[in-house]
């Protein structure tokens, strides 16, 4: 067996950053900018924020895509021979692009709330009564997207642990079986 050191690692840490990254700005960032005094001020330290994570975010991604190119190529007679394995791969596939869908359509989304100006808000989810209808529209989405992509990426971690199981010797034998009597 070939290691995939390398690979495993980009994987991991780029879906840690993604993961946590997103968790961590709507959990703290989106409220605690609400205790900015002035309602612009609110919106300018929410898209400053987000736009500071936005860089980090995609370098994140890149290495997470980066990363699982790798694990598929290094598998690549896992997932031919060893039942399950090409299951487990799709399913983390359309969970990624999942992810990557959202994560794009979060960021057209948050543009809308920081262009041209800091629009006058409670937090980065909550307008208040003078905040423009178009940007209370997109607050409106971000308050839900903000919790899709760590669902999304999240649901990568559970996918990937699952995946490291599947490598255990007792489970690639197994898998090997199975495939061999179908």
């Amino acid at each position: 067996m070939t290691r995939n050191t390398v690979s495993r690692a980009l994987h991991d840490v780029g879906l840690a950053a993604w993961f946590g990254g997103t968790l961590a700005n709507a959990v703290a960032l989106n409220p605690a900018a609400a205790q900015a005094k002035d309602p612009e001020a609110v919106g300018h330290v929410t898209n400053d924020g987000w736009d500071r994570w936005t860089p980090v975010n995609a370098a994140a991604i890149g290495a997470h895509l980066l990363g699982s190119l790798g694990q598929l190529r290094g598998n690549r007679s896992r997932l031919a021979h060893q039942d399950g394995v090409a299951a487990m791969a799709t399913t983390k596939t359309v969970l990624t692009v999942a992810a990557l869908a959202v994560t794009g359509y979060s960021r057209v989304v948050g543009s809308k709330v920081s262009d041209p100006v800091d629009p006058p808000v409670h937090a980065g989810t909550e307008p208040i009564a003078t905040t423009p209808p178009e940007v209370r529209g997109a607050q409106a989405q971000l308050r839900y997207l903000q919790w899709a992509v760590p669902a999304l990426t999240g649901a990568l971690v559970v996918i990937s642990a699952f995946a490291g199981e599947q490598q255990r010797p007792a489970s690639v034998v197994a898998g090997l079986v199975s495939r061999v009597r179908r």
